[in-house]
């Protein structure tokens, strides 16, 4: 949802169309700066959120897998505001190498987190690496990338993971039946999952390309959807859209409909 006019507004939108977790960003998610959220912004917050479960997504200028000490400053400062509104973690997406290679691009990820875990170590905020699509040098398309990650961290108690059903997808991971759905939920055994995306994919199984459709009207399918509602082992896990959308929230409100109908 989003937070144009204040960060409260993004609650009130939501719960307008009977959200049940919404997720925000904590700053305009393409600006290296935001402004500062004052107190009464964030205690308005806090009231307008009440018990909903919010979480927020990083700057998607943000690259960890390659040393960037703005980076790294970007996303202090993102925990920073996450603290101050009461924001239990932040999905972000490991990075990209950018030529150096996977193993190289995945140390730069555990070494830029622990440097800013150093810098906020009274924070309880947790960072939710995200499954991604793969395109390009992008990091966490495997589950042995984020498991690399948490594993080489000095901080792994603040680290989990944010899985996104069109990333699973086009990274070739097939959810769309019953038994091959098992057999790739299984491969997470050992990671802490606190969220999902449930996006339709635009683009065919293994394309490594990240083009979010409607719910149903992609390359998944229903049935992929039904088998992660159905699953008891995420019974009470936040789960939000990013499905495209206009001006107003008509998509979303089917795109719930027809998730709500799979329960």
């Amino acid at each position: 949802m989003s937070i144009a006019g204040g960060m409260d507004l993004a609650i009130e939108r939501g719960t307008s169309i009977g959200c049940e977790a919404i997720q925000i960003f904590l700053k305009n998610a393409n600006q290296w700066c935001g402004r500062n959220i004052s107190g009464t912004e964030a205690r308005r917050f806090q009231s307008a959120r009440g018990a909903l479960p919010v979480f927020a997504h990083s700057s998607y200028l943000i690259n960890l897998g390659v040393p960037s000490p703005r980076s790294v400053s970007a996303l202090v400062d993102e925990i920073r505001r996450a603290d101050l509104l009461g924001v239990p973690f932040i999905v972000l997406h490991p990075g990209a190498h950018l030529g150096t290679g996977e193993a190289t691009g995945l140390a730069s990820v555990a070494r830029n987190l622990d440097t800013v875990f150093a810098a906020t170590p009274s924070s309880s905020v947790h960072i939710a690496l995200e499954t991604t699509a793969g395109q390009g040098s992008c990091l966490g398309h495997r589950f042995e990338h984020l498991a690399a990650i948490i594993q080489s961290s000095h901080h792994p108690n603040r680290l989990a993971v944010c899985v996104d059903t069109c990333h699973l997808f086009a990274a070739g991971y097939d959810i769309r039946t019953r038994r091959s759905y098992e057999v790739v939920m299984r491969q997470l055994d050992g990671l802490s999952v606190v969220a999902f995306h449930l996006n339709d994919s635009k683009k065919p199984l293994g394309s490594r390309v990240d083009r979010h459709e409607h719910i149903g009207k992609g390359f998944l399918g229903l049935g992929a959807f039904r088998c992660v509602l159905q699953d008891a082992r995420w019974h009470g896990l936040p789960m939000v859209l990013e499905t495209p959308k206009g001006k107003d929230t008509r998509e979303d409100v089917e795109n719930l409909k027809v998730l709500r109908a799979l329960l």
